[in-house]
């Protein structure tokens, strides 16, 4: 079931979009959710002028619009030209489409909802649509709190003491990796963003092999493993059943399947039932490669909504390896960080400038 916001203190949505029937589509969607759609925008420049106006708490974005375009109205939020608010980006899948989905959420875009296709669910995406822009209203009030509040010191926000201690079980057969460890990472809301600023600066080959599960629907990982691997010494892919994890290789999990890893080291693609509304399931392959790698294993939370990742985390603590989390300075949501550092599970909590150098440092590189 979505999040669904206080009546008492309705979530206020601009819905822009060129299509006069996605605008009535989205805004009576949003409306049935408990939401107060205050404007409706045809353009990238009546979308900022609403948000002026209105001051809203969110925004649903169409990226293909005449005039001013959606990357344009993200640009524009985030050179201060209008009153920010966190943006959803409500795409059609296609290649191309995909793309520019990718470019709208490394310029900022809170999250991404894909337009439903013929013959698909409206109730999910109703559900999902609301879930996100619920999240985006929450995190844009949090960041304007966390502003107002009086400075901490680094080391009040990322505390590393009183951790209750962790039981370790080394798996029965752990692979031989030379020393190498395998460099697994999980990431949702913020996470595309934050992925295009880590990646690249790692090195290759990196530790014995690295994996990505990154929260997306359904044919938008492929343009982002695309972006990724046209800035990076590491090879990106979206990664397909039967593929082998490689020092040069990293291999980002697809939208829609759970990935899963095999004692060999291979790829398998599972259409399980999503867990928690999720599939992929970060916790899923963090367990699997917790038994396969022991010790020899590093897990990276980035930011995220939620928790996903706390429960392999527990898996990762028990088999010996090592837990690095990004620091909420710089999550766009201080969710599944979180959740691994309360448990207290996390080895280092860094900034995400810092995080590349401390991977590479752990895995071996």
């Amino acid at each position: 079931m979505a999040s669904l916001p206080n009546t008492s203190a309705r979530v206020r949505v601009v819905v822009a979009d060129d299509s006069r029937l996605m605008r009535r589509i989205l805004s009576d969607a949003l409306s049935r959710q408990g939401f107060d759609v205050v404007a409706g925008a045809a353009n990238g420049d009546e979308a900022l002028a609403a948000c002026n106006e209105h001051r809203p708490d969110a925004m649903t974005l169409d990226l293909h619009m005449p005039g001013l375009d959606g990357l344009g109205v993200l640009r524009a939020l985030k050179a201060g030209k209008a009153t920010s608010v966190p943006v959803i980006v409500v795409s059609a899948f296609s290649p191309a489409h995909g793309a520019r989905a990718v470019d709208a959420l490394a310029e900022g875009a809170f999250d991404l909802v894909a337009k439903p296709a013929m013959g698909e669910s409206m109730d999910e995406f109703t559900k999902d649509l609301a879930r996100k822009v619920n999240d985006a209203a929450d995190s844009g009030k949090a960041r304007a709190r966390r502003r107002l509040a009086p400075a901490t010191s680094a080391a009040s926000v990322t505390p590393l003491v009183n951790k209750p201690a962790v039981a370790r079980v080394a798996p029965a057969r752990p692979v031989r990796t030379g020393g190498k460890k395998f460099v697994m990472i999980a990431s949702s809301t913020g996470g595309p963003k934050a992925l295009g600023e880590l990646i690249p600066k790692l090195p290759s080959p990196l530790g014995s092999g690295s994996v990505i599960v990154q929260h997306m629907p359904p044919g938008f990982t492929a343009s982002l493993a695309t972006r990724l691997d046209g800035t990076s010494r590491l090879n990106v892919i979206e990664a397909k059943a039967g593929d082998a994890v490689d020092p040069k290789r990293l291999l980002l999990a697809p939208g829609g399947a759970h990935l899963r890893m095999e004692k060999d080291g291979r790829v398998r693609l599972s259409d399980d039932a999503p867990m928690g509304g999720l599939r992929p399931r970060a916790d899923l392959t963090i367990e699997d490669v917790a038994k396969i790698y022991g010790s020899n294993l590093v897990l990276v939370v980035l930011t995220g909504m939620g928790k996903d990742g706390l429960e392999g985390a527990k898996a990762v603590k028990k088999a010996g390896g090592r837990i690095l989390v990004e620091a909420e300075s710089t999550c766009v949501v201080y969710g599944m960080p979180r959740a691994v550092a309360e448990a207290g599970l996390a080895d280092e909590i860094l900034p995400l400038n810092d995080l590349p150098a401390a991977i590479a440092r752990e895995a071996g590189a």
